[in-house]
C-alpha cells in the first residue's frame, strides 16, 4: 500500500522561507531558537555571502553545536551567535525572516523549553522589526508539557495582529497518530507585491 507523505512542519517552514529567500541579495534573518543549528545553517546558506543571520539560544551547549555546524559548512562568518533569550532579537534591527522552532532542543534537556511569556515577547519583537514582504515562521509543539498552552497562545496572539499590515496562516495535521502533532504558523508583513495580490483576490 502506498502511504501519502505530507511534509513535516519544519520542512514546510523551510519551503516557505526558501521561497522567500530565493533570488534575493543581502537579506537579514533571525533564528530565534538555534538549538542544534539546522535552521541557522539553512538560513546562512539562503541569505548568501552578502546577507546576515542572527541566532539566539539560552544554552551555551546549543550555540557551540551550532558554531561547529556552521564552521564545518564554511558559513560561520555569515552568522552572529547570541547567548540570549529570543526576547532580545530586537537588537538585530530590521529583518526579513525570523524562524522559531519552539519546545526543547532535540537531544538536550527536555525540561529546558521555550515559555509562553518569553515566546510572545519574542514574536512581538520579530513582527515589530519585520520589513515589508518579510516572513516569520513558528513551529509549535503542543505534545510536551506546557507545549499546548504555548501553542494556543501563539495562535491567539497571531489572530490579534493588525490585518492591515499582516496576514497569517496556520497549517496543522487533521489526523495524526500518537501525541498532538507539531504545527506551523506563518506570518507575513504586507509589502507592495503582497498588497497587490490581496487587492486582486478581493476583486475576484
Amino acid at each position: 500500500m502506498i502511504r501519502p507523505r505530507f511534509p513535516r512542519a519544519t520542512e514546510l517552514a523551510h519551503a516557505w522561507v526558501g521561497d522567500r529567500l530565493r533570488g534575493r541579495v543581502g537579506m537579514r534573518a533571525v533564528d530565534a531558537t538555534a538549538g542544534n543549528g539546522h535552521d541557522t545553517e539553512f538560513l546562512a546558506r539562503g541569505v548568501g555571502p552578502e546577507g546576515r543571520v542572527f541566532a539566539y539560544d539560552v544554552q551555551a551547549e546549543a550555540l557551540e553545536t551550532t558554531r561547529r555546524r556552521l564552521e564545518a559548512a564554511g558559513l560561520l562568518e555569515r552568522v552572529g551567535l547570541r547567548l540570549a533569550s529570543h526576547e532580545e532579537l530586537g537588537e538585530a534591527g530590521a529583518i526579513d525572516i525570523a524562524m522559531f522552532n519552539l519546545g526543547y532542543c532535540p537531544g538536550g534537556d527536555k525540561h529546558l523549553v521555550t515559555r509562553t511569556d518569553s515566546t510572545l515577547r519574542a514574536l512581538e519583537a520579530a513582527t515589530a522589526g519585520l520589513n515589508p514582504g518579510g516572513l516569520v515562521t513558528v513551529v509549535c509543539y503542543p505534545g510536551h508539557p506546557g507545549g499546548g498552552e504555548e501553542a494556543d497562545a501563539v495562535v491567539a496572539w497571531t489572530r490579534r495582529l493588525d490585518a492591515r499590515r499582516f496576514r497569517a496562516m496556520h497549517c496543522s495535521m487533521l489526523l495524526a497518530q500518537g501525541e498532538a502533532a507539531p504545527f506551523l504558523v506563518g506570518i507575513e508583513r504586507f509589502g507592495p507585491t503582497l498588497k497587490r495580490a490581496a487587492r486582486s483576490a478581493a476583486v475576484r
